[in-house]
């Protein structure tokens, strides 16, 4: 007998875009009804959650819900999204699930929705035709100021058997009262309609909530250090998203009699704690208290953020140990696996750094070409010179900073050691830095937390094949994975993308003779100079072992570009090519600051050039008029002209015929009408027409 498919549930998540109800939604679509009563060792939860992504199977949760706007955006994991729903539309939907899901812990402005939405199910039950389970996803601010249960003992932590007593924040009343609307009309009808409440600790993970200013600011690097607000030794209860979805999973399976739920991991982390967690993976490792006045004026920190970083409450979930089979993400908090919440920041807001390495002959242009790649890219140019003059400045700050405290003497010895031989190398070299301090530097420079962040181009470095295998091995790799084909490297620091800008002798040369003389020199390209530079690098790109060989050897492969138009200064043609191989940038955007004064600026520019091209249009406009008056004037002149050269033409060509008519024809018609006087006849004109023609004949 065929064994019959398990029964598939459908859900509705509110608000399918927003951060915590996404990944909630994402995680239960990869479960299916009843997997979590199955205490046996399964898939871990980590490749669970990324794995069944693309593989929906039989009995998995079927995804509905609704989105605050439509976007073109692929979620693979909603079988049905809706937006801009009426009341009776949403009813409708809400109707056709087994299990609704309202998250009111991120906005409040959904605690109204959700209200409606328990109360209309509730006046419907008797059309139900299936039972129904409505959880109702909160925030612990609604514990807020509970006092602790040990009276006198501060941390004697809270349960849920404290419910009852609990107190909510001022701004989280609203939040407190749709709670208690969810659980008393759960108690009319169990059968056809149960409701349960998860007040949820403040959420992390898979791109991050309320920690995210933190994270941000640690990512950007701008700061030498980053601001905790007030005293910051506030115990904030706090779960992975994945893990608050795995609490809605169990409940949907075990039903549990206890209808108010904790969800918090076990850690007891305070504000400054966990700041200096996220600074020391992702950022500049320091950290410095501000007022906490301050986080008002912060535009990424909403009121609403600042109440809940602001939250000191010590609770423990006694039904998630004692009921629930969960298979935890982060079971002991954010700072315990912060190296992974950290990766999953990156990996999920897309913050990837983007690694380049640019090589070629000298004066073919790389470092025009890897300025524009950083402005465009937003990464760090690293060239050998600069990053040494940093390397000797900071050091150099270090000892002095460090003089008269007591700040760890074994390493302001060690900076002291280190500025020497920089030093010493560098005054016995003809200030040129030997090979072994070059590569301390600049692998030191790529382990940087700004260029693991935001990645780097790396400008004319390595030149040798032995100087890309000293910078790029990895000791650990060798030892991990002996079997491996290719050369040892590491991963993190190795760039992705190796770009060959070539170009002929003779082009070089013609180029460098084109500088002005001041720039040669600077540059060191003085014809000596640059004949010496360029005869190295020819002969040491000659053999076998180059440092395009070792690249290739680890199968990033470089791409050469052919450098041939003395025209194109700026490197257009360059960039577009690199960019259209490497492809977007993967950083933040412009802040909403940034943003408003780009606008701003695009604004201005444009009336601007709206004001030009009206100039322009009028000053075109009046060179017109006068072009054409003048013109008009001219034809009038012309016009004019011709008018006087044919009377004067006609008065030429007139005077033979009077002359003609002097001789021949005036004096016969005087005498003719002489002839006619004297005669009076009855037809003078017949008379003087005879008188004509008689004389013509005659003539």
């Amino acid at each position: 007998m065929a064994t019959e498919s398990p029964v598939s549930k459908r859900i509705f998540v509110n608000y399918l875009d927003s951060y915590s109800s996404k990944f909630i939604a994402k995680y239960l679509s990869t479960c299916a009804a009843g997997e979590s009563l199955d205490e046996g060792e399964g898939e871990d939860e980590e490749n669970k959650v990324y794995k069944k992504e693309d593989n929906v199977k039989d009995g998995r949760f079927q995804i509905v819900g609704t989105v605050k706007s439509k976007d073109d955006k692929d979620k693979r994991f909603v079988l049905e999204e809706y937006s801009a729903l009426s009341r009776d539309e949403l009813l409708q939907r809400l109707m056709e699930c087994d299990v609704i899901v309202y998250n009111i812990s991120e906005d409040a402005e959904v605690i109204d929705e959700a209200s409606w939405a328990i109360s209309a199910l509730h006046s419907e039950i008797k059309y139900f035709t299936s039972p129904k389970m409505f959880i109702l996803v909160s925030t612990l601010m609604t514990w807020a100021m509970t006092k602790p249960s040990g009276g006198d003992d501060p941390d004697m932590p809270l349960t849920e058997d404290d419910y009852r007593r609990k107190r909510p924040h001022p701004n989280f009343k609203a939040h407190a009262s749709a709670e208690k609307l969810v659980l008393k009309l759960g108690k009319t009808k169990k059968s056809k309609l149960s409701t349960y409440v998860v007040a949820a600790g403040l959420q992390y993970g898979m791109g991050e909530g309320v920690f995210h200013f933190f994270f941000k600011e640690s990512w950007l690097g701008k700061l030498s250090s980053i601001p905790v607000f007030g005293p910051a030794m506030n115990v904030i209860p706090t779960i992975h998203v994945y893990d608050l979805a795995g609490i809605i999973q169990n409940i949907i399976d075990h039903k549990p009699t206890t209808h108010y739920l904790v969800a918090v991991d076990d850690s007891k982390n305070t504000l400054e704690d966990i700041v200096k967690a996220i600074a020391f993976v992702l950022g500049p490792e320091e950290i410095k208290k501000v007022p906490k006045d301050d986080a008002y004026l912060t535009q990424e920190l909403t009121k609403t953020d600042v109440d809940q970083l602001s939250l000191n409450l010590r609770i423990e979930p006694v039904l998630l140990r004692d009921v629930f089979s969960l298979r935890w993400v982060c079971e002991s908090g954010i700072i315990d696996n912060v190296s992974r919440v950290v990766e999953e920041y990156r990996q999920t807001r897309r913050l990837l750094p983007i690694k380049i390495c640019l090589l070629g002959p000298p004066a073919v242009g790389k470092s025009s070409v890897a300025v524009r790649l950083c402005d465009h890219y937003k990464v760090h140019h690293i060239r050998v010179k600069e990053a040494i003059e940093e390397k000797i400045k900071l050091l150099e700050q270090m000892l002095q900073w460090g003089d008269g405290e007591n700040d760890n003497e074994e390493a302001l010895q060690m900076a002291q050691e280190l500025l020497g031989s920089l030093k010493d190398s560098l005054s016995q070299n003809a200030e040129k830095l030997d090979d072994q301090n070059v590569l301390h530097v600049i692998r030191e420079k790529l382990s940087s937390k700004p260029c693991r962040n935001q990645g780097f181009v790396l400008n004319g470095y390595p030149l040798t094949y032995e100087q890309a295998k000293k910078i790029f091995y990895d000791e650990d790799m060798e030892q991990e994975d002996s079997r491996s084909k290719l050369p040892p490297y590491n991963k993190k620091i190795i760039p992705e993308y190796i770009f060959s800008l070539d170009a002929t002798d003779e082009f070089l040369k013609e180029r460098v003779q084109n500088l002005p003389q001041g720039l040669a020199e600077e540059m060191h390209y003085t014809q000596e100079e640059f004949l010496k530079r360029l005869s190295a690098f020819r002969e040491a790109n000659t053999e076998d072992e180059t440092v395009l060989n070792y690249f290739d050897e680890l199968e990033i492969h470089p791409e050469h570009i052919e450098i041939n138009s003395v025209d194109d200064t700026e490197y257009k043609a360059v960039i577009e090519k690199i960019i259209q191989i490497v492809g977007g940038a993967m950083n933040y955007g412009p802040s909403p600051e940034e943003q408003a004064e780009e606008d701003r600026k695009r604004a201005a520019e444009r009336h601007q050039q709206f004001i030009e091209e009206t100039a322009e249009r009028e000053v075109r406009e009046a060179e017109e008029r006068a072009r054409m008056t003048i013109l008009q004037e001219q034809w009038n002149r012309n016009v004019k002209e011709v008018k006087k050269q044919e009377g004067e033409l006609l008065e030429t060509r007139s005077i033979p015929m009077r002359h003609y008519l002097m001789k021949y024809v005036i004096p016969t018609l005087t005498q003719g009408l002489l002839e006619c006087c004297k005669a009076k006849p009855e037809d003078p004109v017949d008379f003087l027409a005879e008188y004509l023609f008689r004389n013509n004949m005659e003539d």
